[in-house]
Order: structure tokens, then C-alpha cells, then sequence
């Protein structure tokens, strides 16, 4: 990432006068942000061309039995079992598709990429994946296209020209609104906060953080940002993060802000072993099963997400199209099963829809 350029960008965002952290402000990208408005209007959609890839020679595969990978960053946590749940569940719908999840049981780069390259020789029609990497992933992905193997990310995009299609959860400038929101709407509007993310390169978790970083500046300007550290999604790390963070920063602590799956449920957890409920507020994304009992107990008042579930079953769909034909560039929507129609976005993305908030008012009547 481009320090010089958030060193600008920190120097307008705590213009209020109000004192950082001396550690550097890390975890997002040096990407273009386009912050929504403060209020609830709607950005309007830009169009822009196909900009994904194409596989190389793909036989026609219209209709015909499809054999596809998942690959996600790591098997073994509950969201990852969800979207697993989601294509097995559209595969399953389909009739015609054999789906199967295998990955690392650590978000380790490397180690996804043996798995796809592993996948690649096994003669696969598809592949599924969520990067811990955008760029490290690209190669063994256009190593699939160029052997006529259709690839749809989710979750987390590679560079697009890696993948035919992205499955995006909801627009990232959504999520960093919903949660900067939710954030000031606890902490107050100077209010001060860290960040547990999972590491600085993961795609979606950087592109949050840089379009939270520019929303907050355009709407909620004196909050103040302490830092963001590390936790590689792993559930101890995490805890230990965020105990961390209570620790050094003491009183001046009054949010912490997960972006993981397994960072908000471990920072809900560090605060209640901390006797801090009700002083240091959790916000951030979350499965609602891991989150409601810290709801339950109001450590916790807003969870924001998307149905993973939904997103896998999403991406599926959408892989069946793309073999299909019937997914082409330029196309403005696809259909995806019980899901209905979903718009195509930024050229060959295509948007599974707003983030939801879970609260102690709804978060029960949601099981995964």
C-alpha cells in the first residue's frame, strides 16, 4: 500500500484536531473510494465494460454436467461452512452440477493456491474461490482460464482479468457506511475505535477499510481512528488482538470494529472477559449465531452481513450460467434460482445485495 498517500489521507481525516496513535494507520488499499452520502440516498450504478477474463478452448458445456471446486480462503469456520452450505445447496437445485469445498484450514496464500493448481490437474470444469490474496492468486487462476476452466470468485475478487465473474456480497462502500454508521451511532461522533482485520493485503477487508476511512472523513469527520492490527482470522490471535487494544489504550477505547467473521466474535468476547460491556462497543460483521450471545447479553447491538449462505448459492448459479453461455459480457443481470434476478455491477461483478444489520430484535430468527 502507498503509506504517502494515507499519510495524506489521515492528515484530512483527523483535521478535527483530535490526536492518533503513533503507530501508522494500515489495512486498507490505495484503490479509488467512492464514500455514499450520509444520508440514505442511493448511489446511482455506473456502467463500465466487462473487464473479466475468458477461459481458454472451454468445451461447450451448455447444459451438460458440470464438475466444480470450491475453494475459499479457509475450511473450517462457520461462514466458510455456510457458503459451502449455499453451493451445495444450488448444485443440488441445478441437477446437473457436482460441488465439492476443499481448502487450507489456515487463510495462508500459499496454501491456496497448491489446492487450486492441485484442482486445475484434477480436470475440473469449474472453480469456486474466495482469495486471501488478489494479485498471489491471479496467476494459478488465469492458469485455469487458459486451460478452458469457467472461475467465479466470491467473497473476496482476485484482479478480474483472473476470473470470468466476482460474486460481491454488497457494494463495499455499503459496508463501510452501514458499519461507520452503526459505529458513531454507539460510540458518538468522537468517539474513538480500532480495527481487528484479518491481514492488510485481503481484498474485500482492504476495500472496506479504505472506502470506511473515506466515508468516515465525508460524514462522521471527529471520530477517531487509533489503528488497525492484524489477526489472520484466527480466533486466538484475534482475542489476543483485541485484549491488546483495551489494554494499551484504555479509556480512550470506545469501539472496536471486527472485520472477520472470527475478529467480531473474539473482540466481543475479549471486551466481556475486559468487564467491559456497555463501555467498549463491538460493531462489525459477523455469522449472527456467533454473535448472539454477546447480543443476548447487550455487549453486542449491531452485526452487520449478508446471508453467506445466499452468497454461495449465488456464486454457484452464477458459475452454471457462465457455462451455460447464457452469462455473457455485457450482460446487466443473471438469474440465480430462488434468489431471483441479480444485477451485474463495475463491468463483471455481480451485487448479491445490501448488507443486513442484525440486532437483538431480529438476530434470532436467523440460524446459520
Amino acid at each position: 500500500m502507498k503509506r504517502t498517500t494515507w499519510a495524506l489521507a489521515l492528515g484530512v481525516l483527523f483535521a478535527a484536531g483530535a490526536a492518533r496513535a503513533d503507530s501508522a494507520w494500515t489495512g486498507g488499499d490505495d484503490l479509488p473510494t467512492s464514500p455514499l452520502a450520509c444520508d440514505a440516498t442511493a448511489a446511482a450504478a455506473a456502467a463500465k465494460p466487462y473487464d473479466g477474463g475468458t477461459p481458454t478452448g472451454a468445451p461447450d458445456r451448455a447444459g451438460k454436467p458440470l464438475t466444480v471446486v470450491d475453494i475459499p480462503k479457509l475450511i473450517g469456520i462457520g461462514y466458510f461452512n455456510a457458503t459451502s452450505k449455499g453451493i451445495a445447496d444450488a448444485a443440488k437445485e441445478l441437477g446437473n452440477v457436482t460441488a465439492k469445498t476443499d481448502g487450507p484450514t489456515k487463510a495462508n496464500i500459499d496454501e491456496q493456491i497448491t489446492f487450486i493448481d492441485n484442482t486445475i490437474t484434477s480436470g475440473v470444469d469449474g472453480i469456486l474461490f474466495a482469495a486471501n490474496d488478489p494479485v498471489a492468486i491471479a496467476p494459478v487462476l488465469k492458469k485455469a482460464l487458459s486451460k478452458g476452466i469457467n472461475v467465479v470468485g466470491y467473497d473476496a475478487n482476485s484482479t478480474p482479468d483472473a476470473r470470468q465473474w466476482f460474486v460481491n456480497q454488497a457494494e463495499f462502500n455499503g459496508i463501510a457506511k452501514s458499519l461507520i454508521d452503526n459505529l458513531a451511532k454507539e460510540i458518538g461522533e468522537e468517539g474513538s475505535f480500532a480495527i481487528v482485520t484479518s491481514t492488510f493485503t485481503t481484498p474485500n477487508q482492504a476495500r472496506w477499510i479504505a472506502e470506511m476511512a473515506a466515508y468516515a472523513e465525508k460524514c462522521h469527520p471527529k471520530l477517531k481512528w487509533l489503528e488497525t492490527v492484524e489477526a489472520q482470522e484466527d480466533n486466538i490471535l484475534s482475542f489476543n488482538q483485541a485484549t491488546t487494544l483495551i489494554n494499551k489504550h484504555g479509556d480512550e477505547l470506545k469501539g472496536i470494529v471486527g472485520m472477520t467473521s472470527v475478529a467480531t466474535p473474539a473482540s466481543a468476547e475479549a471486551v466481556t472477559q475486559a468487564g467491559k460491556c456497555g463501555q467498549i462497543a463491538v460493531i462489525g460483521l459477523a455469522t449472527p449465531n456467533a454473535m448472539k450471545p454477546y447480543v443476548a447479553k447487550d455487549c453486542v447491538k449491531s452485526v452487520v452481513l449478508w446471508n453467506p449462505v445466499d452468497l454461495g448459492y449465488a456464486a454457484m448459479y452464477v458459475l452454471r450460467a457462465a457455462a451455460d453461455g447464457t452469462l455473457k459480457p455485457g450482460a446487466t443481470s443473471v438469474k440465480a434460482g430462488k434468489l431471483g434476478d441479480l444485477q451485474v455491477v463495475n463491468g463483471s461483478e455481480i451485487l448479491l445485495g445490501a448488507p443486513f444489520v442484525f440486532t437483538k430484535e431480529n438476530i434470532d430468527k436467523f440460524d446459520f
